[in-house]
């Protein structure tokens, strides 16, 4: 089957559908516009560069195979790309074996793909509130599950839950991204 080639400005949402209908040149524009964002996240989350690009990899691959569920009215393509990322370095952390790092391993400093995209970002979660700032770090930085930082925090589930998303919502207005989920 033949497809039209695809307009380069067209919103990620058009892409998205575009994907759903087989069209593997949206594929890759999506991962031209986003895949510095996904390395970049994932670096911080990983520190290991061939897990990184393995589970980017892996993201777009679902993003393709599940394109025609994306749902603009819940989030922004983006987002929903982040997201998908975002749980495949989760399970990538989960899937490791426990080993003790050194302290240097975790203090040391990982360069990002895109320093504006770096910097946008360190001056979101500067701006929460200290609470919301560990939450934010700890869930998306360090990988921990909504259960974990409740142990961690000692905080009923439903506060961590709750905190989160105040905090990433708080995020989406400094980064002038509105309230889309």
């Amino acid at each position: 089957m033949s497809l039209p080639s695809l307009h380069p400005d067209l919103p990620d949402e058009a892409l998205l559908q575009a994907m759903a209908s087989g069209h593997q040149d949206a594929l890759q524009e999506l991962h031209r516009r986003y895949s510095r964002l996904l390395y970049s996240l994932g670096h911080r989350m990983l520190r290991q560069t061939d897990d990184v690009e393995s589970c980017v990899q892996d993201a777009f691959m679902n993003a393709w195979k599940h394109s025609a569920r994306f749902d603009p009215a819940r989030a922004s393509a983006k987002t929903w790309l982040v997201s998908i990322a975002h749980h495949r370095f989760l399970q990538e952390l989960r899937d490791r074996p426990d080993t003790a790092l050194e302290i240097e391993d975790w203090d040391a400093p990982t360069t990002s793909a895109d320093p504006a995209d770096r910097i946008m970002a360190e001056r979101a979660v500067e701006g929460l509130d200290p609470q919301q700032r560990e939450l934010v770090q700890l869930a998306y930085y360090r990988g921990y599950s909504h259960s974990e930082l409740a142990i961690i925090t000692g905080l009923p589930v439903g506060t961590v839950k709750s905190r989160l998303r105040t905090a990433i919502d708080r995020m989406r207005t400094h980064l002038g991204t509105g309230n889309a989920r």
